[in-house]
């Protein structure tokens, strides 16, 4: 097992380094510039600032800066925020993001495994149609019409919620409701299709011939076997949605890490956006760790050895 982990964290290590070198050189291919605008600069103002931020200095130098920077954890200064650096934005932004990220994953994780059990335990009845017709709306329909849908009925007609801002618990709900929308679809359809396929096998049909209660069965024999393939999307899932949603937060006006990386993208604020790219890389890779060792405890039967999961 540790010696799995050791693999597991040098491949990690190796990704990510793949990761910032990619990142690194397609934003210098990117045309233009950091300080490239409509409104014209004067050349002397222009080399001023390249030189202020290293960026006259050769491309394997400035590459070897960032590497070292990355390493160290410090990301630079933002060229368009000059009072604050990649490691303050990041700092600010990503625990609204966290915060608002985890009342979405909430709501998805336990409203997606609820639909998905109760449409299994009723397949082919009333009950699964309308859950599947949540899920597929809930799949098809974009989150910012979503979230306007939301902001159109529940805040300005009802007026129950507020529009924007994040100033408060109330000021979460529709931008977590928005969130969760997509997710919590995709996981009670994948918790239906395979709690049926659960509910179907040998072991299940002698817990019902033993007259065990429906409940128990479902809870100690069924879902836990029918989780797995949910672990599995839970790790991008999480990744993605605890970094920031770019377009939910634009939207709500959450002043998350999302809204940071789509400012920094019209801003070409190019340390921002290889900074984000990073931050959201490293979660990504650690959460995809934690996925697999969650294996083992979903399922007993999986261990981890130095071959690899088996």
């Amino acid at each position: 097992m540790i010696r799995y982990l050791g693999k597991r964290i040098i491949f990690m290590l190796i990704s990510l380094f793949l990761i910032v070198t990619a990142t690194f050189f397609i934003m210098k291919a990117v045309p233009g510039g950091p300080f490239t605008s409509e409104k014209q600069v004067p050349p002397e103002i222009k080399a001023a600032l390249e030189a202020k931020y290293k960026l006259n200095l050769p491309l394997h130098e400035q590459y070897f800066e960032y590497l070292k920077g990355v390493a160290t954890w410090e990301l630079g200064p933002s060229f368009t925020e000059k009072s604050s650096t990649v490691n303050d934005m990041i700092n600010r932004g990503f625990p609204v993001s966290a915060h608002l990220g985890a009342q979405a994953l909430l709501l998805a994780i336990f409203g997606g495994i609820t639909l998905g059990v109760i449409a299994a335990l009723n397949h082919n009845k009333w009950q699964d149609y309308s859950a599947m017709v949540i899920a597929v709306l809930g799949l098809s329909v974009p989150s910012f019409i979503l979230a306007s849908f939301y902001q159109y009925i529940f805040a300005i007609n009802l007026g129950w919620f507020p529009i924007a801002k994040w100033e408060g618990f109330e000021y979460t709900i529709l931008p977590s409701l928005a969130l969760a929308a997509s997710p919590m679809a995709f996981i009670a359809r994948l918790t239906r299709s395979n709690m049926i396929e659960v509910m179907g096998q040998d072991y299940i049909k002698t817990a019902k011939a033993k007259g065990l209660h429906t409940f128990t069965i479902t809870v100690k024999h069924a879902i836990r076997n029918a989780l797995l393939p949910v672990v599995t999307y839970l790790g991008p899932l999480i990744a993605g949605i605890l970094t920031g949603a770019f377009v939910i937060e634009r939207i709500f006006g959450v002043p998350g890490l999302g809204r940071e990386f789509v400012l920094s993208i019209t801003n070409r604020d190019y340390t921002v956006i290889m900074g984000t790219t990073v931050f959201y890389s490293m979660i990504l890779v650690v959460m995809i760790l934690i996925v697999d060792i969650a294996y083992t405890l979903v399922d007993p039967r999986i261990k981890l050895s130095d071959a690899g999961k088996e």
